[in-house]
């Protein structure tokens, strides 16, 4: 196989966070696979250049879905990034690997990786930073969880942070990285999406949040992150909303027929009764006003599009 389940890994001189970062959950998504390789390159020769360039922590990369990534697919036979409820995954752990399918066996492998990991460093605090990137161009963004700290480490982030996902998507990783799934220890989780798939910026800014995130989390200086990775980030979300929550998420199957209407854009404002898709049953209409997010424009997908609306105060 062209890929393997680690992309690097990065040990600093001083104890700290473990930061696991994972690149191509979905295998048409490369620019976070692209970006952690770029990462650990550059962290190589940041000494060279930076004599007091100190890391504290631990950060792993890990791809996500390694055999759709050999087929340049979202997925071979279950969204990976739909299998991490607490059910599946206890379910997935006792099962042999022979009667498991193929996004089955990747969660495995991946949580008895992560933790091997977790034994071998034994951290006080573990972030988890999900890489994605969207069919749909426009505004990129940041998915929090409830817990406080997800919330500040996605604000950092310099994206606008999208608050009660969850409600409307399951099993995600941000649903199962969480501290009861890892015996109590403090563990906080963050996705990021960077921008269209094909587009080649949606790499830059996928380094950039990795960059910030390391340096919200204590891994890195702020006066050894370079101003660049921020303006990127914030001039790309000019002028969107600095917070937002889910209204809708529009869930559909295979078997029902859905097409986008083209051209929808991330936070692009719709007006309740706007026709925005189609299915076997006929028209689908907004249901409020709001601004749209992800509308589906790949083959395959569980969500046809979500609605949000900004939240005032931040």
């Amino acid at each position: 196989m062209k890929y393997k389940r680690v992309i690097g890994s990065y040990t600093g001189q001083e104890k700290g966070p473990l930061l696991i970062c994972f690149g191509g959950m979905h295998g048409n998504e490369l620019a976070g696979v692209e970006a952690l390789d770029i990462i650990f390159k550059l962290l190589e020769m940041e000494p060279e250049s930076n004599p007091n360039f100190q890391f504290k922590g631990k950060f792993i990369g890990i791809h996500g879905n390694l055999n759709a990534l050999e087929e340049q697919q979202r997925f071979i036979k279950k969204d990976l990034n739909r299998l991490w409820t607490d059910e599946n995954v206890a379910r997935i752990l006792i099962t042999p690997e022979e009667k498991l399918d193929t996004e089955e066996q990747e969660v495995k492998e991946i949580l008895i990786l992560v933790q091997q990991i977790i034994e071998e460093y034994q951290p006080d605090k573990i972030v988890m930073l999900d890489l994605h990137t969207t069919t749909a161009h426009g505004g990129i963004f940041s998915i929090a969880t409830d817990a406080p700290e997800s919330v500040k480490i996605a604000i950092e982030l310099h994206a606008p942070v999208i608050k009660g996902m969850l409600r409307g998507i399951h099993g995600t990783t941000l649903h199962y990285f969480r501290p009861d799934n890892f015996e109590g220890r403090q563990v906080v989780g963050i996705a990021f999406e960077s921008g269209q798939h094909d587009d080649p910026l949606s790499v830059n800014r996928a380094i950039a949040a990795i960059i910030n995130c390391m340096r919200t989390i204590g891994c890195v200086r702020s006066e050894h992150v370079e101003n660049r990775h921020d303006k990127l980030l914030i001039d790309f979300s000019k002028n969107l909303p600095k917070v937002s929550e889910l209204i809708l998420a529009h869930s559909i199957k295979a078997s029902d027929g859905f097409k986008m209407l083209p051209n929808f854009k991330n936070f692009q404002a719709i007006k309740k009764g706007q026709l925005l898709a189609h299915n076997n049953e006929g028209p689908i209409y907004a249901e409020s006003d709001g601004l749209i997010l992800m509308p589906l424009y790949q083959p395959q997908g569980d969500d046809g599009f979500f609605l949000i609306k900004a939240l005032q105060g931040w």
